[in-house]
């Protein structure tokens, strides 16, 4: 009986993965890898045999109770499986699942936290999600239900949606009937972590016109005090400024 460890390959570059994850990639014989991972992180592991169990909104996928009988049976027959999860393995990951899953059949386990999508989000447009005296509190929410349904509050100072690309005009229109004010700032990342990413700002009233530009990309939206712009434009800074024309 082996073990399997979740490794969080980070938001987007091969190099944002932890030195820990990277050596344990370097062990490993098994890689069960999610959709969006970098293929560059193949290099560490060139001996294993990797496994595609990516999960992608709107898009046929593998199948939860498929990746957990791939991790049962791996675990079982090799030293080291390593599962390695976009972003942070426990942010949105179904890492709970899949704990549940080795817990109930003995299997030993570990995990190793990467980088989220948000944090990278802020990292490339430059903009910290929290902000002294204004900026207290952050909540993560996901902007794709199963049934896909949005389901938006006020909780924090700063709100982050994760997987919001196909769903920016509907989470405008939620984040109104949420209490938010139309002139609240909005920051729209697409591919975080990525030397191609794309930034835009936006108002709440106006999301709906990030849709083309982030068409078809992973997407991070960052809505209140995070996503408010500072007083001087960070050099190398690349937005995108979506005016809306008279009649909109």
């Amino acid at each position: 009986m082996g073990r399997v460890a979740f490794v969080g390959a980070g938001p987007g570059a091969a190099d944002l993965v932890t030195l820990r994850g990277a050596r344990l990639l370097g062990c490993a014989e098994v890689v069960l890898a999610d959709a969006l991972v970098d293929p560059a992180l193949r290099e560490l592991a060139p001996q294993a045999r990797w496994i595609d169990v990516g999960k992608r909104g709107f898009r046929p996928s593998t199948s939860q109770a498929r990746i957990h009988s791939l991790l049962l049976s791996a675990a079982r027959s090799h030293d080291l499986v390593v599962r390695l999860k976009g972003g942070d393995p426990g942010v949105f990951g179904r890492l709970d699942e899949e704990l549940e899953a080795l817990a109930g059949a003995g299997i030993d386990c570990e995990v190793v936290p990467g980088i989220s999508a948000a944090l990278a989000a802020a990292a490339d447009s430059r903009l910290p999600l929290t902000r002294r005296g204004r900026g207290r509190s952050v909540a993560f929410s996901t902007a794709m239900t199963r049934d896909a349904s949005l389901r938006v509050g006020r909780h924090a100072d700063t709100e982050v949606f994760y997987m919001a690309g196909r769903q920016l005009g509907a989470l405008g229109r939620a984040l109104r009937q949420a209490g938010w004010e139309p002139a609240t700032a909005v920051s729209v990342v697409s591919r975080a972590g990525c030397a191609d990413s794309l930034r835009s700002r936006h108002r709440v009233d106006q999301l709906a016109h990030a849709a083309l530009l982030h068409a078809g990309r992973p997407t991070v939206v960052v809505v209140g005090a995070g996503a408010e712009p500072l007083n001087a434009a960070p050099a190398g800074a690349r937005f995108v400024s979506i005016v809306p024309s008279p009649q909109d």
